[in-house]
């Protein structure tokens, strides 16, 4: 795999950002033509159609978004499990769960400083991932 650092560590999914939001953006352009052009013959089928292509879409959206929580949470039991094996204390809880994402790309020797870091400097996640000096790399990331 390539070496992941700040610059490419962002997941692009081409299955899923091209293949299935374009598709999905395509098939609803193409309701909403069938849905105008329909509407004073076929009012109810036209809306039916519709209906349905927007609560695919919908469910598509938030299948992936129950996904993400999921692994968000996953990140956060990790990266305080991880903090408490090094230090003996738990990650505090004025972190938010976005700091805590970032400072997993932290290896473990530079970790437990920068949490430091971060709670007195109150880091952004795009800092913190800035600050990271030894990258530890996450290809698994839906």
């Amino acid at each position: 795999m390539k070496q992941q650092n700040y610059a490419n560590h962002s997941k692009f999914d081409p299955v899923f950002h091209v293949g299935i939001a374009l598709s999905a953006l395509v098939t609803l352009i193409l309701t909403i033509t069938f849905f105008v052009k329909n509407v004073g013959e076929e009012t109810l089928l036209s809306f039916i159609v519709l209906l349905m292509v927007i609560m695919l879409i919908l469910v598509g959206v938030r299948l992936r978004t129950y996904a993400l929580q999921v692994q968000d949470r996953v990140i956060r039991t990790e990266e305080n499990f991880r903090y408490y094996r090094l230090t003996g204390n738990e990650l505090d809880s004025k972190l938010s769960l976005k700091q805590i994402i970032a400072l997993r790309f932290a290896a473990s020797e530079e970790f437990p400083a920068l949490v430091e870091r971060t709670m007195a400097e109150n880091l952004t996640p795009n800092d913190i991932k800035k600050a990271v000096q030894n990258w530890r790399a996450d290809h698994h990331r839906v």
